[in-house]
C-alpha cells in the first residue's frame, strides 16, 4: 500500500477543499492508504469525509506555527507524496519537508491565476504572493495548476516549465450525481415560480457579484426572474446595500453557505459565474453536470478553457453587467441541450483527475 498525506488548513467551504476531498476519497477507494492533515480539524466539509480517510490533527493555532508538527508528521509516516493547496498552505508544507529531511514527494496545486490575484489584492501579503512563489515552489517536485490558463501564468512568473503540469479538478463524481438528485427545499423551486438565476462562490471581491447584480436587474426588466446567491463571505452586506439600493429585495435571496449546492444547481434554470478572475471555475462543472446552462466572465483562464470558447456556455467581459444581461437573456430564449452540457462536464471527473495524479507519483503503475 502507498501512503498518500493531504495536507490543507481546514476544511472551510471553497472550491479548493472540496477538491483535495474529493481526490482523498477517490485515491482511498483505490486502496492508497490516505491521511488528510489538517492544521485545525474544522469547517463544514468535516462531516463529509469518507471513514477510509483518516484525519490527522496537528492542532495549531495558525498556519505558519504548524510547520514542526507537519515536519514531525512526515518524519513519523514518511508518506511516498504529500499533496497540497492554496499558497499559503503549499509554502507551509514545502518548508516542513526541508525542515523534515524526507524523500516524500511534494505536489503543490495552484488553483488561482495568481498574477490577478496580486494585483487585485488588498491585503500586502497578497501582493507579494508571486515573489514568494518564485521562491518556494521551485522546491516542489511538481506543481499541479488547475487549467491551462493557470499554467501559463506560472510559466510567465519563471517557474520551472519541467516542474509544471495542468491537471483539471476532479469534479465529476458518483457523490456529486447523487447530490444533483436530491430535493432542493427552498420555494422558489415549487412548481409554477419564476425561473431562477443562481450565482454560487464565497462572497467576496474576486467572484464580483455586483456585476452580476447589475446584470439581473437589466434582465428583470425584460423577464420575470429572480436570483439566489449561495455564500457567505465579507462582501455580504454591500452586496446587500446594492440590491436595495436597485430595488430588487423581492427577487434576489442570500441563501447563504448550503450543505448540498448541487440540487440549487439542479433546479436552477442559469447559473452565472460572474468572477474577475478564476483558476478554474468548478461550478460551472458542477450546473453542467446537472444539465443546465451556464454564463461565464471570460477570466483569462478555466472558464473558457471548461466552456471550449463559449461552445458550451456563453462568455462575456470581465466587470461588463450588460453584455453579462444580454448572454443571461440570450440563454433563457434559447436553453442548450442538457445531455451535451453532461457529456461536456464528464470530461472533468474524479477518475480522470486521478489517473493524471498517479502519473506523478506512480507512473509505472499508470502506463495504458
Amino acid at each position: 500500500m502507498n501512503n498518500l498525506a493531504i495536507f490543507l488548513m481546514d476544511l472551510d467551504g471553497g472550491g479548493a477543499e472540496r477538491v483535495m476531498i474529493n481526490l482523498a476519497q477517490g485515491f482511498a477507494e483505490q486502496g492508497l492508504n490516505v491521511d488528510l492533515v489538517l492544521v485545525k480539524a474544522e469547517g463544514p466539509y468535516l462531516s463529509q469525509l469518507p471513514p477510509n480517510v483518516r484525519v490527522i490533527k496537528l492542532g495549531s493555532s495558525r498556519l505558519i506555527f504548524s510547520i514542526p508538527a507537519l515536519a514531525s508528521y512526515l518524519k513519523q509516516e514518511q508518506p511516498t507524496v504529500l499533496i497540497s493547496a492554496l499558497e499559503d498552505t503549499n509554502i507551509v508544507a514545502l518548508s516542513a519537508k526541508k525542515l523534515a529531511g524526507v524523500s516524500t514527494q511534494v505536489i503543490v496545486t495552484v488553483h488561482n491565476h495568481l498574477s490577478r490575484e496580486a494585483t487585485n489584492a488588498t491585503s500586502l501579503k497578497r501582493r507579494f504572493t508571486p515573489q514568494l512563489v518564485k521562491f518556494f515552489y521551485p522546491w516542489a517536485d511538481t506543481i499541479v495548476a488547475v487549467s491551462q490558463g493557470v499554467a501559463h501564468n506560472l510559466l510567465e512568473l519563471g517557474l520551472p516549465a519541467k516542474k509544471l503540469k495542468a491537471i483539471y479538478n476532479p469534479i465529476v463524481t458518483p457523490e456529486l450525481s447523487k447530490k444533483l438528485q436530491e430535493a432542493a427545499e427552498h420555494p422558489w423551486f415549487l412548481p409554477n415560480q419564476p425561473p431562477v438565476i443562481l450565482g454560487v462562490g464565497r462572497l467576496e471581491k474576486q467572484k464580483d457579484f455586483p456585476t452580476l447584480i447589475h446584470a439581473f436587474a437589466q434582465v428583470r426588466q425584460h423577464y420575470q426572474v429572480r436570483l439566489m446567491i449561495l455564500g457567505e463571505g465579507n462582501e455580504r452586506s454591500h452586496l446587500e446595500s446594492l440590491v436595495q439600493k436597485l430595488r430588487l429585495t423581492e427577487d434576489v435571496v442570500f441563501a447563504g453557505f448550503v450543505a448540498n449546492p448541487y440540487t440549487y444547481m439542479a433546479k436552477a434554470t442559469v447559473l452565472v459565474l460572474s468572477s474577475a478572475w478564476e483558476g478554474f471555475g468548478n461550478v460551472l462543472v458542477e450546473a453542467m453536470a446537472a444539465g443546465t446552462p451556464v454564463v461565464s466572465t471570460n477570466c483569462e483562464s478555466g472558464p473558457a478553457e471548461i466552456l471550449a470558447n463559449g461552445q458550451y456556455g456563453k462568455l462575456v467581459s470581465v466587470g461588463d453587467s450588460e453584455g453579462m444581461s444580454e448572454a443571461i437573456m440570450a440563454t433563457l430564449k434559447d436553453i442548450q441541450d442538457g445531455e451535451f452540457l453532461k457529456q461536456r462536464a464528464n470530461d472533468f471527473s474524479l477518475q480522470n483527475a486521478l489517473t493524471e495524479y498517479r502519473k506523478l507519483f506512480l507512473p509505472e503503475k499508470c502506463i495504458a
